[in-house]
């Protein structure tokens, strides 16, 4: 763990008897350290009053400081299975698996120098981002400083992201192979939908941000009014994320989504049982008609359609509960105040909380994987290259 730099009357002489003395100042940890070299410098009569007054003034910081070595240093074993789930949103011996599942090193070295375990360092990001808290309420479960809280929160966002992101990318998973799409679509004809070769289903999201300084009019959202970044999800029947696709602007359509996403090449590649036959997704109106696209009829409905779209959207409502459960696991994503595009990685931030939903659905399972009655792939299972 990294401390706050202690300063000594001895070592205030030699910063302010130095030829470089704004090179010094640079060396110290942050501006409260500055303040206290400053203090110590006035009492040893090495500033006079005038000197002392001007420094003190010109390096007054502007975050809060924390006592965090007065707290004990992080230790999952201090914490049960209740506690754990309620902090990190995930059971103790879990937290172990999940550790290695996103091969984790035991060890990580942040970008300014900063080290930390790993096991520590991933209940760091579980615990920003199970609850819109603040680094500050963290310092005292972590007994680490705001600014290692927030470098190693950002460190490990952009690691799960870049080593991870392309689980929720592409279709090419062992759990879409077309026998595993046969068995979800077998699944969802039996909850009673018309269709007999839909594996999963296919929705947009508007995630709400805070109001950015520039581009107002592109995040903009008229139908929620809401400046607003969009995601497109594919469901699949076991409950997983099977395709994730944003950040793009709140006022754009879920067709140019589709088309920037690249999903329905992915689909004419992949989508396609043992024999070859043609599997689709389902969509709502928004979405145009394609072999492996399918959607509701539309305009004047005969008794017979208006049975077919009734009979699917009582199946298609599963895609919205995934969408509720990385809000609801994972609450910090749903806090708009949280989410300021230009300050934030905005979308990493909800790539990764749907990266992390599915190892939580992997272990635990969710409503959709419980309604269809299918087992979602092990932990180990779902990382595997």
């Amino acid at each position: 763990m990294v401390y706050a730099q202690k300063f000594t009357a001895d070592d205030i002489h030699l910063y302010f008897t130095a030829d470089d003395r704004s090179a010094r100042f640079e060396t110290m940890a942050n501006l409260h350290r500055v303040r206290e070299a400053i203090t110590l410098g006035y009492l040893t009569d090495l500033l006079d009053d005038d000197e002392f007054m001007l420094l003190y003034d010109n390096n007054k910081p502007s975050n809060p400081e924390f006592q965090y070595y007065d707290y004990d240093p992080f230790d999952l074993e201090d914490y049960n299975d209740d506690e754990c789930n309620a902090y990190f949103r995930f059971k103790k011996d879990d937290l172990y698996r999940l550790k290695d599942a996103l091969q984790i090193p035991e060890r990580i070295k942040c970008t300014n120098g900063y080290r930390v375990q790993g096991l520590e360092a991933i209940c760091i990001l579980l615990s920003r981002f199970a609850y819109p808290c603040r680094y500050g309420d963290m310092v005292k479960t972590f007994a680490r400083d705001v600014p290692q809280l927030c470098t190693i929160s950002t460190h490990m966002i952009n690691f799960v992201y870049s080593e991870h992101s392309y689980l929720v990318e592409t279709l090419n998973r062992f759990w879409l192979s077309s026998e595993h799409l046969m068995r979800y679509a077998s699944a969802i004809h039996a909850k009673g939908a018309a269709l007999k070769n839909c594996w999963g289903f296919v929705d947009g999201t508007v995630r709400p941000i805070c109001r950015p300084k520039e581009y107002q009019r592109l995040c903009y959202n008229g139908h929620k009014r809401v400046h607003a970044l969009k995601y497109q999800s594919v469901t699949a029947a076991n409950g997983l994320v099977a395709n994730l696709f944003g950040p793009i602007e709140g006022r754009r359509h879920d067709c140019f989504l589709l088309r920037e996403s690249g999903l329905l090449t992915e689909l004419e590649h992949r989508s396609y049982d043992t024999l070859g036959n043609t599997l689709c997704i389902y969509g709502d109106p928004a979405y145009p008609l394609r072999a492996h696209l399918q959607g509701p009829f539309k305009g004047n409905l005969t008794n017979d359609q208006k049975l077919y779209n009734h009979s699917m959207s009582s199946v298609r409502v599963s895609v919205e509960w995934v969408f509720g459960d990385m809000i609801n696991f994972f609450k910090s994503t749903d806090f708009k105040k949280n989410q300021k595009m230009g300050l934030s990685a905005c979308g990493k931030m909800y790539i990764v909380s749907g990266i992390l939903t599915n190892a939580h659905t992997c272990l635990y399972g969710n409503s959709t994987s419980k309604f269809f009655e299918l087992e979602p792939p092990t932990l180990e299972q779902y990382f595997q290259r």
